[in-house]
């Protein structure tokens, strides 16, 4: 029920001044004095709460100066002008609060509709049961309009899709037969079926739910742009006002003074100017946590990326199938996607999907054992076959080397075909750079970085294929987390930096990053968890756009704000020499 004490302090504040105003337009001049008096003081006690809390953090804001106006007003009877400061107030902090709010609004909505429930198929009976218990390769039926519980692959029919919820694109997309599809997503057509990836909590879903939770209890707080200027606002207010009473012996040219410099054009201009940023970029699928991380991004230089999935499609593709003399590439690809169809692994993922593109038709596996981080095996048509990792001496013979340098080469990954105990061949996998990643680093650039940086984990042969291709200014390859964190803590030393990345082991670099951004279109990740903005679409171009955005609201609240400062200097002036009372002083 926080959410509801800036919105009441705005009733309340507006009420009261409007009551007041037609009290006195009545001559009831008591009544309106006790209103504008109430309104002054419902303001008063939550705004020296602000003060203390923000004087805790080390903060010193413009709150300060609406607290000493306020109290100012009652001291010498000036009630309508702290009826005035006092709307003033509560209106810039519910603009604040509502941009908080705007953040994870769209987190907000997926989180209310959470599937609680999935529809598991058995034979030929559908049981409906907890999201909790379902396991991977269940069967699960998906009724129109209902949401998929978790990750899987279509198992039946054609699906039409509606994405948007986590793409922010709003065309239906079609996933065939064996084609992946997230939790979260909506079924737009007629009912199909899936057999499960994952469980709920490892799903897409679940992620998304856990970014919203992390971004409501932990948001950290912001230092607003109003706050940034009282660093030397403030004293020169106090100074004046103090030099004006000792001049005059007036206390009221004292307080119109302080009611002038009540920064209300930073009040109200930041926040509103914020709130449009967040909404404008929640619309394209980026998810910011709160007005100081649009700010940060508005200034930043440096950029710094992951490179799988972030700069890569993040979902190894097969490049080659290489076979040894008396084997057929086709035949042996056909193999080993029918050992790897019920393997979780995104390798065997990969395989499979190959052969179904290719049109092929798969074998039941039976008999299927998987060693973790070693393989599969399963008898396939009769034959023993495994797919996955060799010891060095395993495999011999040219064929062998030549898969072993290709792979090399071009930076893939290897998974062996073994037919009854002897190495048949080879399938070489690679994560592909996304084919509009030139295209984004130039946005980019467009957008503001002046230094584009690559940081990976990744061996160092294809990470520079990779930066050359892109035109990066810098590489570090072979990062451990640990290694991550350094090097962008040291740049964020040097220059206001974003890191962008999609691992758990990211989510460090993250955390140090001025600005954190995750590539969580995909899900459960440490790495949302620990950024400052998501982005919801698996596209990084959204980053530039973004980018212009938070530029954009820069520019305006910064342009308002300056504007308004001006004409408080002027108007403070003229309130030091007795030409300005103070509630002419709270209308400006």
């Amino acid at each position: 029920m926080r959410w509801l004490i800036e919105p009441t302090l705005v009733v309340l504040t507006v009420g009261l001044l409007v009551i007041g105003g037609l009290a006195w337009l009545f001559g009831a001049r008591v009544v309106a004095d006790g209103c504008w008096i109430t309104a002054t003081v419902v303001a008063v006690v939550p705004a020296l709460t602000w003060v203390v809390l923000a004087l805790r953090r080390g903060q010193v804001g413009v709150d300060i100066i609406a607290v000493l106006s306020l109290v100012g007003t009652l001291l010498v009877h000036e009630y309508l002008a702290g009826a005035l400061i006092a709307v003033m107030l509560a209106g810039g902090r519910a603009l604040d609060a509502a941009a908080q709010r705007r953040a994870t609004r769209d987190l907000r909505l997926l989180l209310e509709r959470a599937p609680r429930f999935a529809r598991r198929r058995t034979g030929s009976d559908v049981s409906q049961i907890p999201l909790a218990e379902v396991v991977v390769n269940d069967i699960l039926v998906v009724g129109p309009s209902e949401v998929v519980p978790v990750d899987g692959r279509i198992a039946d029919v054609v699906a039409v899709l509606d994405e948007s919820a986590l793409t922010g694109e709003p065309l239906q997309v079609e996933r065939g037969v064996g084609e992946p599809v997230r939790s979260g997503v909506v079924n737009a057509g007629g009912a199909f079926e899936i057999r499960a990836s994952a469980t709920a909590d490892e799903s897409t879903y679940a992620g998304i739910v856990r970014m919203a939770q992390q971004a409501g209890a932990e948001n950290a707080p912001i230092v607003r742009l109003a706050d940034r200027y009282a660093a030397w606002f403030l004293p020169m207010a106090l100074v004046l006002a103090a030099a004006s009473w000792l001049a005059s012996g007036s206390a009221v040219r004292a307080v119109a003074v302080l009611v002038v410099a009540t920064p209300c054009p930073l009040l109200l201009a930041a926040p509103v100017a914020i709130v449009s940023g967040l909404s404008r970029a929640s619309r394209m699928g980026v998810v910011i946590r709160g007005g100081g991380a649009l700010e940060n991004l508005g200034h930043a230089t440096t950029l710094m990326m992951d490179k799988t999935g972030t700069l890569t499609v993040g979902r190894p593709s097969v490049v080659d199938v290489v076979s040894a003399p008396g084997s057929g590439g086709t035949e042996l690809l056909r193999q080993a996607a029918s050992v790897d169809q019920l393997s979780p692994h995104v390798l065997a993922e990969a395989i499979v999907t190959e052969a179904l593109n290719r049109g092929l038709q798969l074998s039941l596996p039976a008999d299927v054992v998987e060693e973790p981080g070693r393989g599969v095996s399963a008898t396939i048509d009769g034959r023993r076959l495994t797919v996955g990792k060799l010891s060095a001496d395993t495999a011999t013979g040219p064929w062998a080397r030549a898969a072993v340098n290709r792979a090399r080469l071009g930076g893939a990954a290897i998974a062996w075909v073994c037919v009854d105990g002897d190495p048949q061949g080879a399938v070489l996998l690679r994560d592909p750079l996304r084919r509009q990643a030139p295209r984004t680093m130039h946005r980019l650039r467009q957008a503001g970085f002046t230094r584009l940086i690559l940081l990976t984990g990744d061996r160092a042969e294809p990470t520079r294929e990779v930066a050359a291709i892109l035109g990066l200014d810098e590489v570090y390859a072979d990062q451990s987390p640990a290694d991550k964190f350094s090097a962008v803590r040291a740049e964020t030393q040097r220059a206001v930096t974003v890191m962008v990345g999609d691992g758990v082991n990211d989510a460090p670099a993250l955390a140090a990053a001025t600005v954190g951004v995750a590539m969580g279109a995909r899900g459960a990740t440490a790495s949302s968890e620990a950024a400052d903005i998501v982005l919801t679409t698996d596209r990084l171009d959204r980053l530039a756009d973004a980018m212009d955005i938070a530029r954009w609201s820069r520019r305006i609240a910064v342009q308002s704000a300056s504007v308004g400062m001006g004409l408080s200097l002027l108007a403070m002036a003229m309130a030091a020499l007795g030409w300005l009372p103070p509630a002419a002083g709270a209308l400006l």
